[in-house]
């Protein structure tokens, strides 16, 4: 009788003991879960707001809402046990997962990065790696750019996002630059002049900034100058505004008996007396 009665008072002790570890384990779990939904839906509006593709944007609300619960559980299992050496081996379990799939990881973080940054969407004309083409897709692991020249290339996200991206859509107003020469004899500002109403032809030209006729130096059979004036991409073409600038200044110039020299070599042959 005396044991029965010194076990029920252990049992009662021991339970005593562990109800407000019990309490405290479920209310952390609780919270966990409330915080692990809270999180979750504000980084979906958020991501919707930005209109990141709907594949990342559960993606990434969804490793949010589980690593909240998870570390949760684990903080609630630490007030019943010590979990130190369960989490050392998980962790230790984790780097060599992680060690091992790299290259993996690395892309699919860059791809999620550049999902919420945004830098270019699908369609948009870009320069990045040493490859200029259209945006055809982007996945979490690569992006496919389909080159000027009608190649298709898969880029993987980590390489898009080491190293610079021009973004030619986005940049609706561009310079073109013309490299020009004329004779010696020429009257510069005469050509600066015709150059410049020549160019005033071009479909799309903007006037502000304005056009310029910058004279750079002299070379072994001509002056160089540079010619300079800004285009609306969205009314022509940057190859066809730079392809009408040179027609129109060649027109022009053959209109008015401007020369744009052949180089010039002066051979002195010395003969055997």
């Amino acid at each position: 009788m005396m044991n029965m009665e010194k076990l029920l008072v252990e049992w009662q002790a021991d339970l005593g003991a562990l109800l407000p570890k019990l309490a405290v384990a479920l209310l952390i779990f609780l919270i966990s879960l409330y915080l692990a939904k809270l999180v979750s839906g504000l980084l979906r509006r958020v991501l919707e707001q930005r209109k990141v593709n709907s594949g990342a944007e559960r993606l990434v609300s969804e490793t949010a809402r589980w690593s909240i619960i998870v570390y949760g559980s684990v903080m609630a299992l630490q007030q019943f046990a010590d979990v130190t050496a369960f989490l050392a081996g998980l962790g230790i379990l984790g780097f060599t997962v992680g060690f091992a799939l790299q290259d993996v990881m690395k892309n699919f973080a860059a791809g999620v990065l550049l999902l919420l940054q945004k830098p270019f969407r699908i369609g948009d004309n870009i320069s990045v790696a040493s490859f200029d083409g259209t945006v055809t897709a982007i996945d979490l692991r690569s992006t496919e750019i389909r080159t000027f020249d009608g190649r298709t290339v898969i880029v993987p996200n980590a390489d898009v996002l080491n190293h610079a991206i021009i973004n030619f859509t986005r940049s609706v107003n561009r310079r073109i630059e013309l490299s020009v020469s004329v004779a010696f004899g020429s009257e510069l500002e005469q050509v600066q002049k015709l150059v410049l109403d020549a160019i005033g032809q071009v479909p799309g030209l903007l006037d502000d900034p304005a056009p310029q006729v910058v004279f750079r130096n002299f070379g072994d059979s001509s002056i160089h100058f540079a010619v300079f004036y800004w285009v609306d991409t969205t009314k022509v073409g940057l190859l066809a505004a730079q392809d009408a600038g040179l027609k129109l200044i060649k027109q022009t110039f053959e209109k008015h008996n401007i020369n744009i020299p052949y180089p010039i070599h002066t051979v002195l042959v010395q003969r055997e007396k």
